[in-house]
């Protein structure tokens, strides 16, 4: 019965820790695509890949809303239990 407690349930802020998680990702994918062609010795890409590189930032943000989220509603339903 133990194993069926809170695994399968998902958070009110795990959603938006996904999607953080996916967006840091692809930034830091187009980082390392846009910083290869200095070590390339190639033609650099054009200002809106590096534009791209900014979701790094934007993913931990939105990961950090998630998490911060998921405390206040487990803060809330703590302060709810104990009274």
């Amino acid at each position: 019965m133990r194993d069926k407690t809170q695994a399968s349930s998902a958070g009110p802020g795990d959603g938006l820790v996904r999607t953080g998680a996916i967006i840091f990702f692809v930034g830091a994918v187009a980082t390392l695509v846009t910083v290869a062609p200095l070590f390339l010795g190639t033609e650099p890409f054009p200002s809106i890949a590096y534009a791209v590189c900014m979701l790094m930032g934007v993913g931990f943000v939105v990961a950090v809303a998630g998490v911060l989220r998921g405390i206040a509603v487990q803060r809330r339903q703590a302060r709810s239990a104990a009274t």
